[in-house]
């Protein structure tokens, strides 16, 4: 690659990354949330009968004292309940309440939304030559910095 084209792959992928947070934590405020909670909220929403911390950190590419720590901040919401596990008693399942289920269209509105205004009417060929460059580039970097680097989005 160009060292011209270099610096407009760079700066194009930067300008994306920090606009396209931006509007998700706008999006996401609207409803009470920041960015991260949301897909916190939705894998729990997922699973009727909740998950450990353990199973919701190995989900989201977490390690455990992470997944605490962003449930603390969504704790006072009310989006979900905390319960014993039956002959196990240091650990606790995460229950999505009735409001946190509530909530979970909305945060899936915001997505599409957000979806649609970042890459507007582009015809289908288009969007998946998009969305499978996207993917492949994740793929790419993932590769470089590992799998645990994918914690949210």
């Amino acid at each position: 690659m160009e060292p011209a084209e270099v610096m407009r792959v760079n700066r194009a992928l930067n300008k994306l990354a920090k606009l396209y947070r931006a509007a998700k934590a706008r999006k996401l405020a609207a409803l009470g949330l920041h960015p991260g909670q949301d897909v916190l909220l939705w894998l729990l929403a997922e699973e009727r009968a909740g998950m450990t911390v353990s199973e919701l950190a190995a989900r989201l590419g977490v390690e455990p004292p992470t997944a605490t720590r962003s449930l603390a901040r969504l704790e006072s919401g009310g989006w979900f309940r905390r319960e014993p596990v039956p002959g196990d008693r240091r650990q606790v399942r995460i229950v999505v309440t009735e409001a946190g289920r509530a909530l979970v269209p909305a945060i899936e509105r915001a997505w599409a939304e957000l979806a649609e205004e970042a890459l507007g009417d582009l015809p289908a060929p288009d969007l998946d030559t998009t969305v499978r460059s996207l993917e492949r580039a994740s793929t790419r970097l993932r590769g470089l910095v590992g799998e645990d680097a994918l914690t949210e989005e």
